[in-house]
């Protein structure tokens, strides 16, 4: 019987899983998350710069300068003067042309044709680095577990970016359009910034380990994250906002401020019928809307600020901090644009200011979930 009982343990014990060992989460997932994040934050540097070419496309009016959807044989440019010609008497055939171009010399149309051109040869260039760092840690196997869905997204948004650029020019090429849809301009804008905010996102995560995260995240400020949660989306409807306003040159309308005009309204704000047309298509309301949600972030963000002066994590506060400043200046840019009727310089420096308020509002939200260790000294 006790030869029978010890063979029964024996045989149990030999069945038992050894134990795990320390920092087994990271060795699972680590692969090569140095090495990733730098390739995101390559991504990301290319799709801000990428933000700031396609804001002086708009502004310069050069977006319906290429009529053509040639995604491999359009990144080669006109080579000979005849190119150059049959581009440009393509360029002749569409409204813009005709109703407000119209005596443009070739000269003229070249300049606004590089910089739909480089726009457009910028987002194949993205689109080129992702794949080749995608596919390139998927063959190595480098990828961390669980970061190929993550990584592949972010590759499908850029993927339906290019459509969806395209469906906006397509908007500006028939009927009476002189520029495209400002609501698909609106999508196009407010696509890219979901990009940058994912890239984003993603270098904050591989920055440190998924243990460290874990740790991080019970010290976290779950009312901080939430407000901060609600101040992104707020601040991704007035950059909507704000692509409408481009769309249809609203922010030369009202070169008045704080009032449009003579009064806190602007005139008529509803002649255009169907109703909701009103808000896509008439400049003062347009304008007017931007305004009140700017007054409305600022006020938000003031608030967030405020009760983030009393986090204890001083990196937190440090990220909070930035955020309000470059929110202030972002204000003093938006009211300059108005009153000097969008000049070029004023308002493409404030679509970039937009840009780093958008990832500064991020990085506040990351810390208030994610808190950095710090020292007990450094605290004071």
């Amino acid at each position: 019987m006790a030869d029978k009982q010890r063979a029964i343990f024996q045989d149990v014990e030999s069945q038992a899983k050894p134990a795990a060992a320390p920092g087994g989460i990271d060795r699972g997932g680590k692969g090569a998350r140095g090495a990733i994040r730098a390739w995101i934050m390559v991504i990301f540097a290319m799709v801000a710069l990428m933000i700031a070419v396609g804001g002086m496309t708009r502004l310069t009016d050069s977006g319906l300068s290429i009529t053509e959807w040639k995604p491999v044989t359009g990144s080669v440019p006109p080579l000979s003067e005849a190119a150059w010609m049959a581009e440009f008497e393509k360029y002749q055939q569409i409204p813009e042309y005709q109703l407000q171009n119209k005596g443009m010399s070739l000269e003229e149309f070249k300049g606004i044709y590089w910089w739909e051109w480089g726009h457009r040869q910028l987002g194949r260039v993205i689109g080129l680095v992702w794949a080749l760092g995608f596919f390139g840690f998927l063959a190595a196997r480098k990828i961390p577990t669980g970061w190929t869905g993550r990584l592949l997204f972010l590759g499908g948004l850029g993927g339906l970016q290019g459509a969806i650029g395209w469906w906006m020019v397509s908007s500006g090429l028939g009927g009476e359009m002189l520029d495209v849809a400002s609501y698909r301009l609106a999508t196009h804008l407010g696509l890219a910034f979901i990009i940058l905010g994912f890239a984003a996102w993603y270098v904050f995560l591989l920055g440190r380990r998924e243990a460290d995260l874990m740790q991080a995240r019970r010290s976290g400020d779950t009312r901080l994250y939430g407000r901060a949660t609600g101040l992104m989306h707020l601040a991704f409807i007035q950059i909507l906002l704000g692509a409408l306003v481009a769309g249809i040159d609203a922010g030369r309308a009202f070169p008045t401020w704080p009032l449009m005009g003579d009064s806190f309204l602007p005139p008529d704000p509803f002649t255009i019928t169907p109703l909701w047309r009103n808000f896509f298509e008439d400049a003062g309301l347009v304008q007017f809307v931007h305004r009140m949600v700017a007054y409305a972030l600022f006020l938000y963000g003031a608030v967030i600020w405020w009760g983030a002066r009393r986090n204890p994590n001083g990196h937190t506060r440090f990220a909070f901090n930035a955020m309000f400043a470059v929110m202030l200046l972002q204000v003093i840019l938006g009211i300059m644009t108005a009153l000097y009727s969008a000049p070029v310089h004023i308002a493409i420096v404030h679509q970039i200011g937009a840009v780093a308020l958008w990832v500064l509002i991020l990085r506040g939200r990351y810390l208030a979930r994610y808190p950095l260790a710090q020292s007990i000294r450094g605290d004071k």
